[in-house]
């Protein structure tokens, strides 16, 4: 993450609203043939331990092995990002900078059982199919009898609980409040610009 502390989020629930909005995230872990990631969309769930990232992985991934074996992982999830020009500042002397949104979760995985790989499939594609309303949401029910089974022979369900959540919101925080009013309508309506306006400085 990012060391400056005006960069940090501190809202729990403006984390996992990240999470929500940008569910496909980057798995990092070391397994015997050296480091690798992975790239899945992630489901979070909240329950009596607290936050659990739920996501899925093909039985023939290089990580699938790693992860039955309680491996710690490294999650991030990336957000819009945008390039800031030196240009659109008033004052002189400053140097070309990158904003953006990340949010990191490290913590150990456990495989998920059937049934919890199951509740996993269902929900992530009810969360996703409601994006698209109104459109009928697609359900696995919809499926040739017999054709989900097989298909879930093919992938394997797990569970990471983080014991680090934390969120960088590189916002140009920072600069005075004239100089981010600048970068905001420079981006016009690019995401960033957006999110700019709803992370003002104090």
């Amino acid at each position: 993450m990012h060391p400056a502390a005006p960069f940090r989020v501190a809202d729990a629930h403006e984390v996992l609203a990240h999470l929500a909005a940008h569910p496909l995230m980057a798995l990092f872990a070391v397994c015997e043939a050296g480091p690798r990631v992975a790239h899945a969309p992630v489901l979070v769930r909240r329950d009596g331990e607290g936050i659990a990232l739920d996501f899925h992985l093909s039985r023939n991934n290089a990580l699938t092995t790693a992860f039955a074996r309680g491996a710690v992982a490294l999650a991030v999830s990336q957000g819009p990002d945008a390039y800031v020009s030196p240009d659109w500042y008033a004052a002189a002397d400053q140097v070309p900078t990158w904003n953006y949104l990340t949010v990191e979760a490290e913590g150990e995985v456990a495989p998920l059982d059937e049934p919890g790989l199951v509740a996993l499939l269902d929900d992530l594609s009810a969360q996703e199919e409601a994006r698209l309303a109104p459109k009928t949401p697609w359900t696995r029910h919809k499926m040739s009898p017999g054709r989900f089974e097989a298909m879930l022979a093919g992938i394997q369900g797990f569970r990471l609980r983080p014991h680090r959540l934390e969120a960088t919101f590189k916002l140009s925080q920072n600069k005075p409040v004239d100089e981010r009013a600048r970068v905001a309508s420079a981006l016009g309506d690019h995401p960033i610009a957006q999110a700019m306006g709803r992370n003002p400085t104090d």
